[in-house]
């Protein structure tokens, strides 16, 4: 295998010096290193489409300034209790048949009770049934709660680091950042994959959004998810009249996630309702390869499928498709691979 093609080894040692001299690259430099690992680990025109159902909406008891199902915020949001499994499994379906390889299924709550650990896990088991990857986002977790999920046969667990460790305490004060961390290790000893990323645009600086990939870059293992959202400002939060980030900012955190975390999916979460296609195109440029697909993500809005499909048409993308779902959704014939040997080793500062 030449040095072209060979695999480049997965980082669990960057500093902060090489973290913030990524982002200080020129935009047009930064872009090229994130696309040339992009290319090395993933198919550049390739998408993964996940769904995201909030189960359980409203009355959450933490304090987190960003969201709306908050029960110490008036933001007019109707509470509703957890979802039968059939109603969950219903709408399972009808992602997968508008071609959604994975279901995520999201409750408002701190932790999960034990008592509704037979739900859950059924709507778990009804999804892998449907052919699809499962995820969910429940709180924090205790051993036992993780290695419950994980016999029903969950595929991700979601529980977000959110902001660096620094500014943390800025957003949320109702639980601890090692809180986040230690459910993450509960998940991976379960043997669950992680999704795990984070909120940008909350007021933090460079600085903070350095600590927050820096982080997830130097765990044990990576996240196989990287979820970046762009805060959505919802009315009654106390983030809600936060200023716009700058967007080459964003598609800067995108593309250094992927240099940092390169086999992992980097996704587009909240906040692309707001973005135009241009700014999607650019943070597909920089190694972004995943994304929320429907017109809502739990509470907040989310483009229509048909704008999606549209722009994955004009760029040239295909949705990725999982084998037991090719009777379900005709993916479009793969594009011919990428000459690799175009581009040089960008996996190092």
């Amino acid at each position: 295998m030449n040095q072209a093609t060979a695999p480049l080894p997965l980082r669990h040692d960057w500093s902060r010096s090489e973290v913030e001299a990524l982002f200080a690259l020129p935009f047009a430099d930064l872009m090229f290193r994130a696309q040339t690992v992009h290319r090395r680990f993933f198919d550049p025109n390739e998408v993964q489409v996940s769904t995201l159902l909030s189960i359980k909406t409203g009355t959450c008891p933490e304090d987190c300034k960003y969201c709306p199902q908050s029960v110490r915020y008036d933001t007019g949001l109707e509470a509703e209790q957890l979802m039968e499994v059939e109603r969950v499994l219903e709408s399972a379906r009808a992602a997968r048949d508008t071609g959604s390889t994975r279901f995520c299924m999201g409750a408002a709550w701190r932790s999960p009770k034990d008592r509704d650990l037979g739900v859950i896990t059924a709507m778990v088991r009804g999804v892998k049934e449907l052919g699809m990857e499962t995820c969910m986002t429940l709180g924090m977790l205790e051993p036992n709660q993780a290695r419950a999920l994980a016999e029903a046969g969950l595929d991700y667990y979601n529980h977000n680091i959110d902001t660096s460790p620094e500014f943390y305490g800025e957003v949320i004060t109702t639980r601890t950042f090692q809180q986040r961390l230690d459910t993450l290790a509960n998940v991976r000893e379960a043997g669950i994959k992680v999704c795990c990323g984070g909120i940008v645009g909350m007021g933090e600086e460079r600085n903070d959004r350095v600590g927050m990939l820096l982080t997830l870059a130097n765990l044990p293992e990576h996240p196989e998810s990287v979820p970046i959202n762009l805060l959505v400002r919802v009315e009654g939060t106390p983030l809600a009249g936060q200023d716009d980030l700058d967007p080459f900012e964003f598609v800067r955190t995108i593309a250094v996630a992927r240099i940092l975390m390169p086999a992992s999916h980097v996704r587009l979460s909240a906040g692309r309702e707001s973005m135009s296609d241009e700014l999607q195109s650019l943070t597909f440029l920089a190694g972004a390869n995943s994304i929320f697909y429907g017109e809502r993500l739990l509470t907040t809005p989310n483009p229509a499928c048909s704008r999606d499909t549209a722009l994955f048409r004009r760029l040239g993308i295909r949705p990725a498709a999982l084998p037991l779902q090719s009777e379900h959704v005709a993916a479009p014939q793969p594009a011919a691979p990428a000459d690799t040997a175009l581009f040089y080793d960008a996996a190092r500062v």
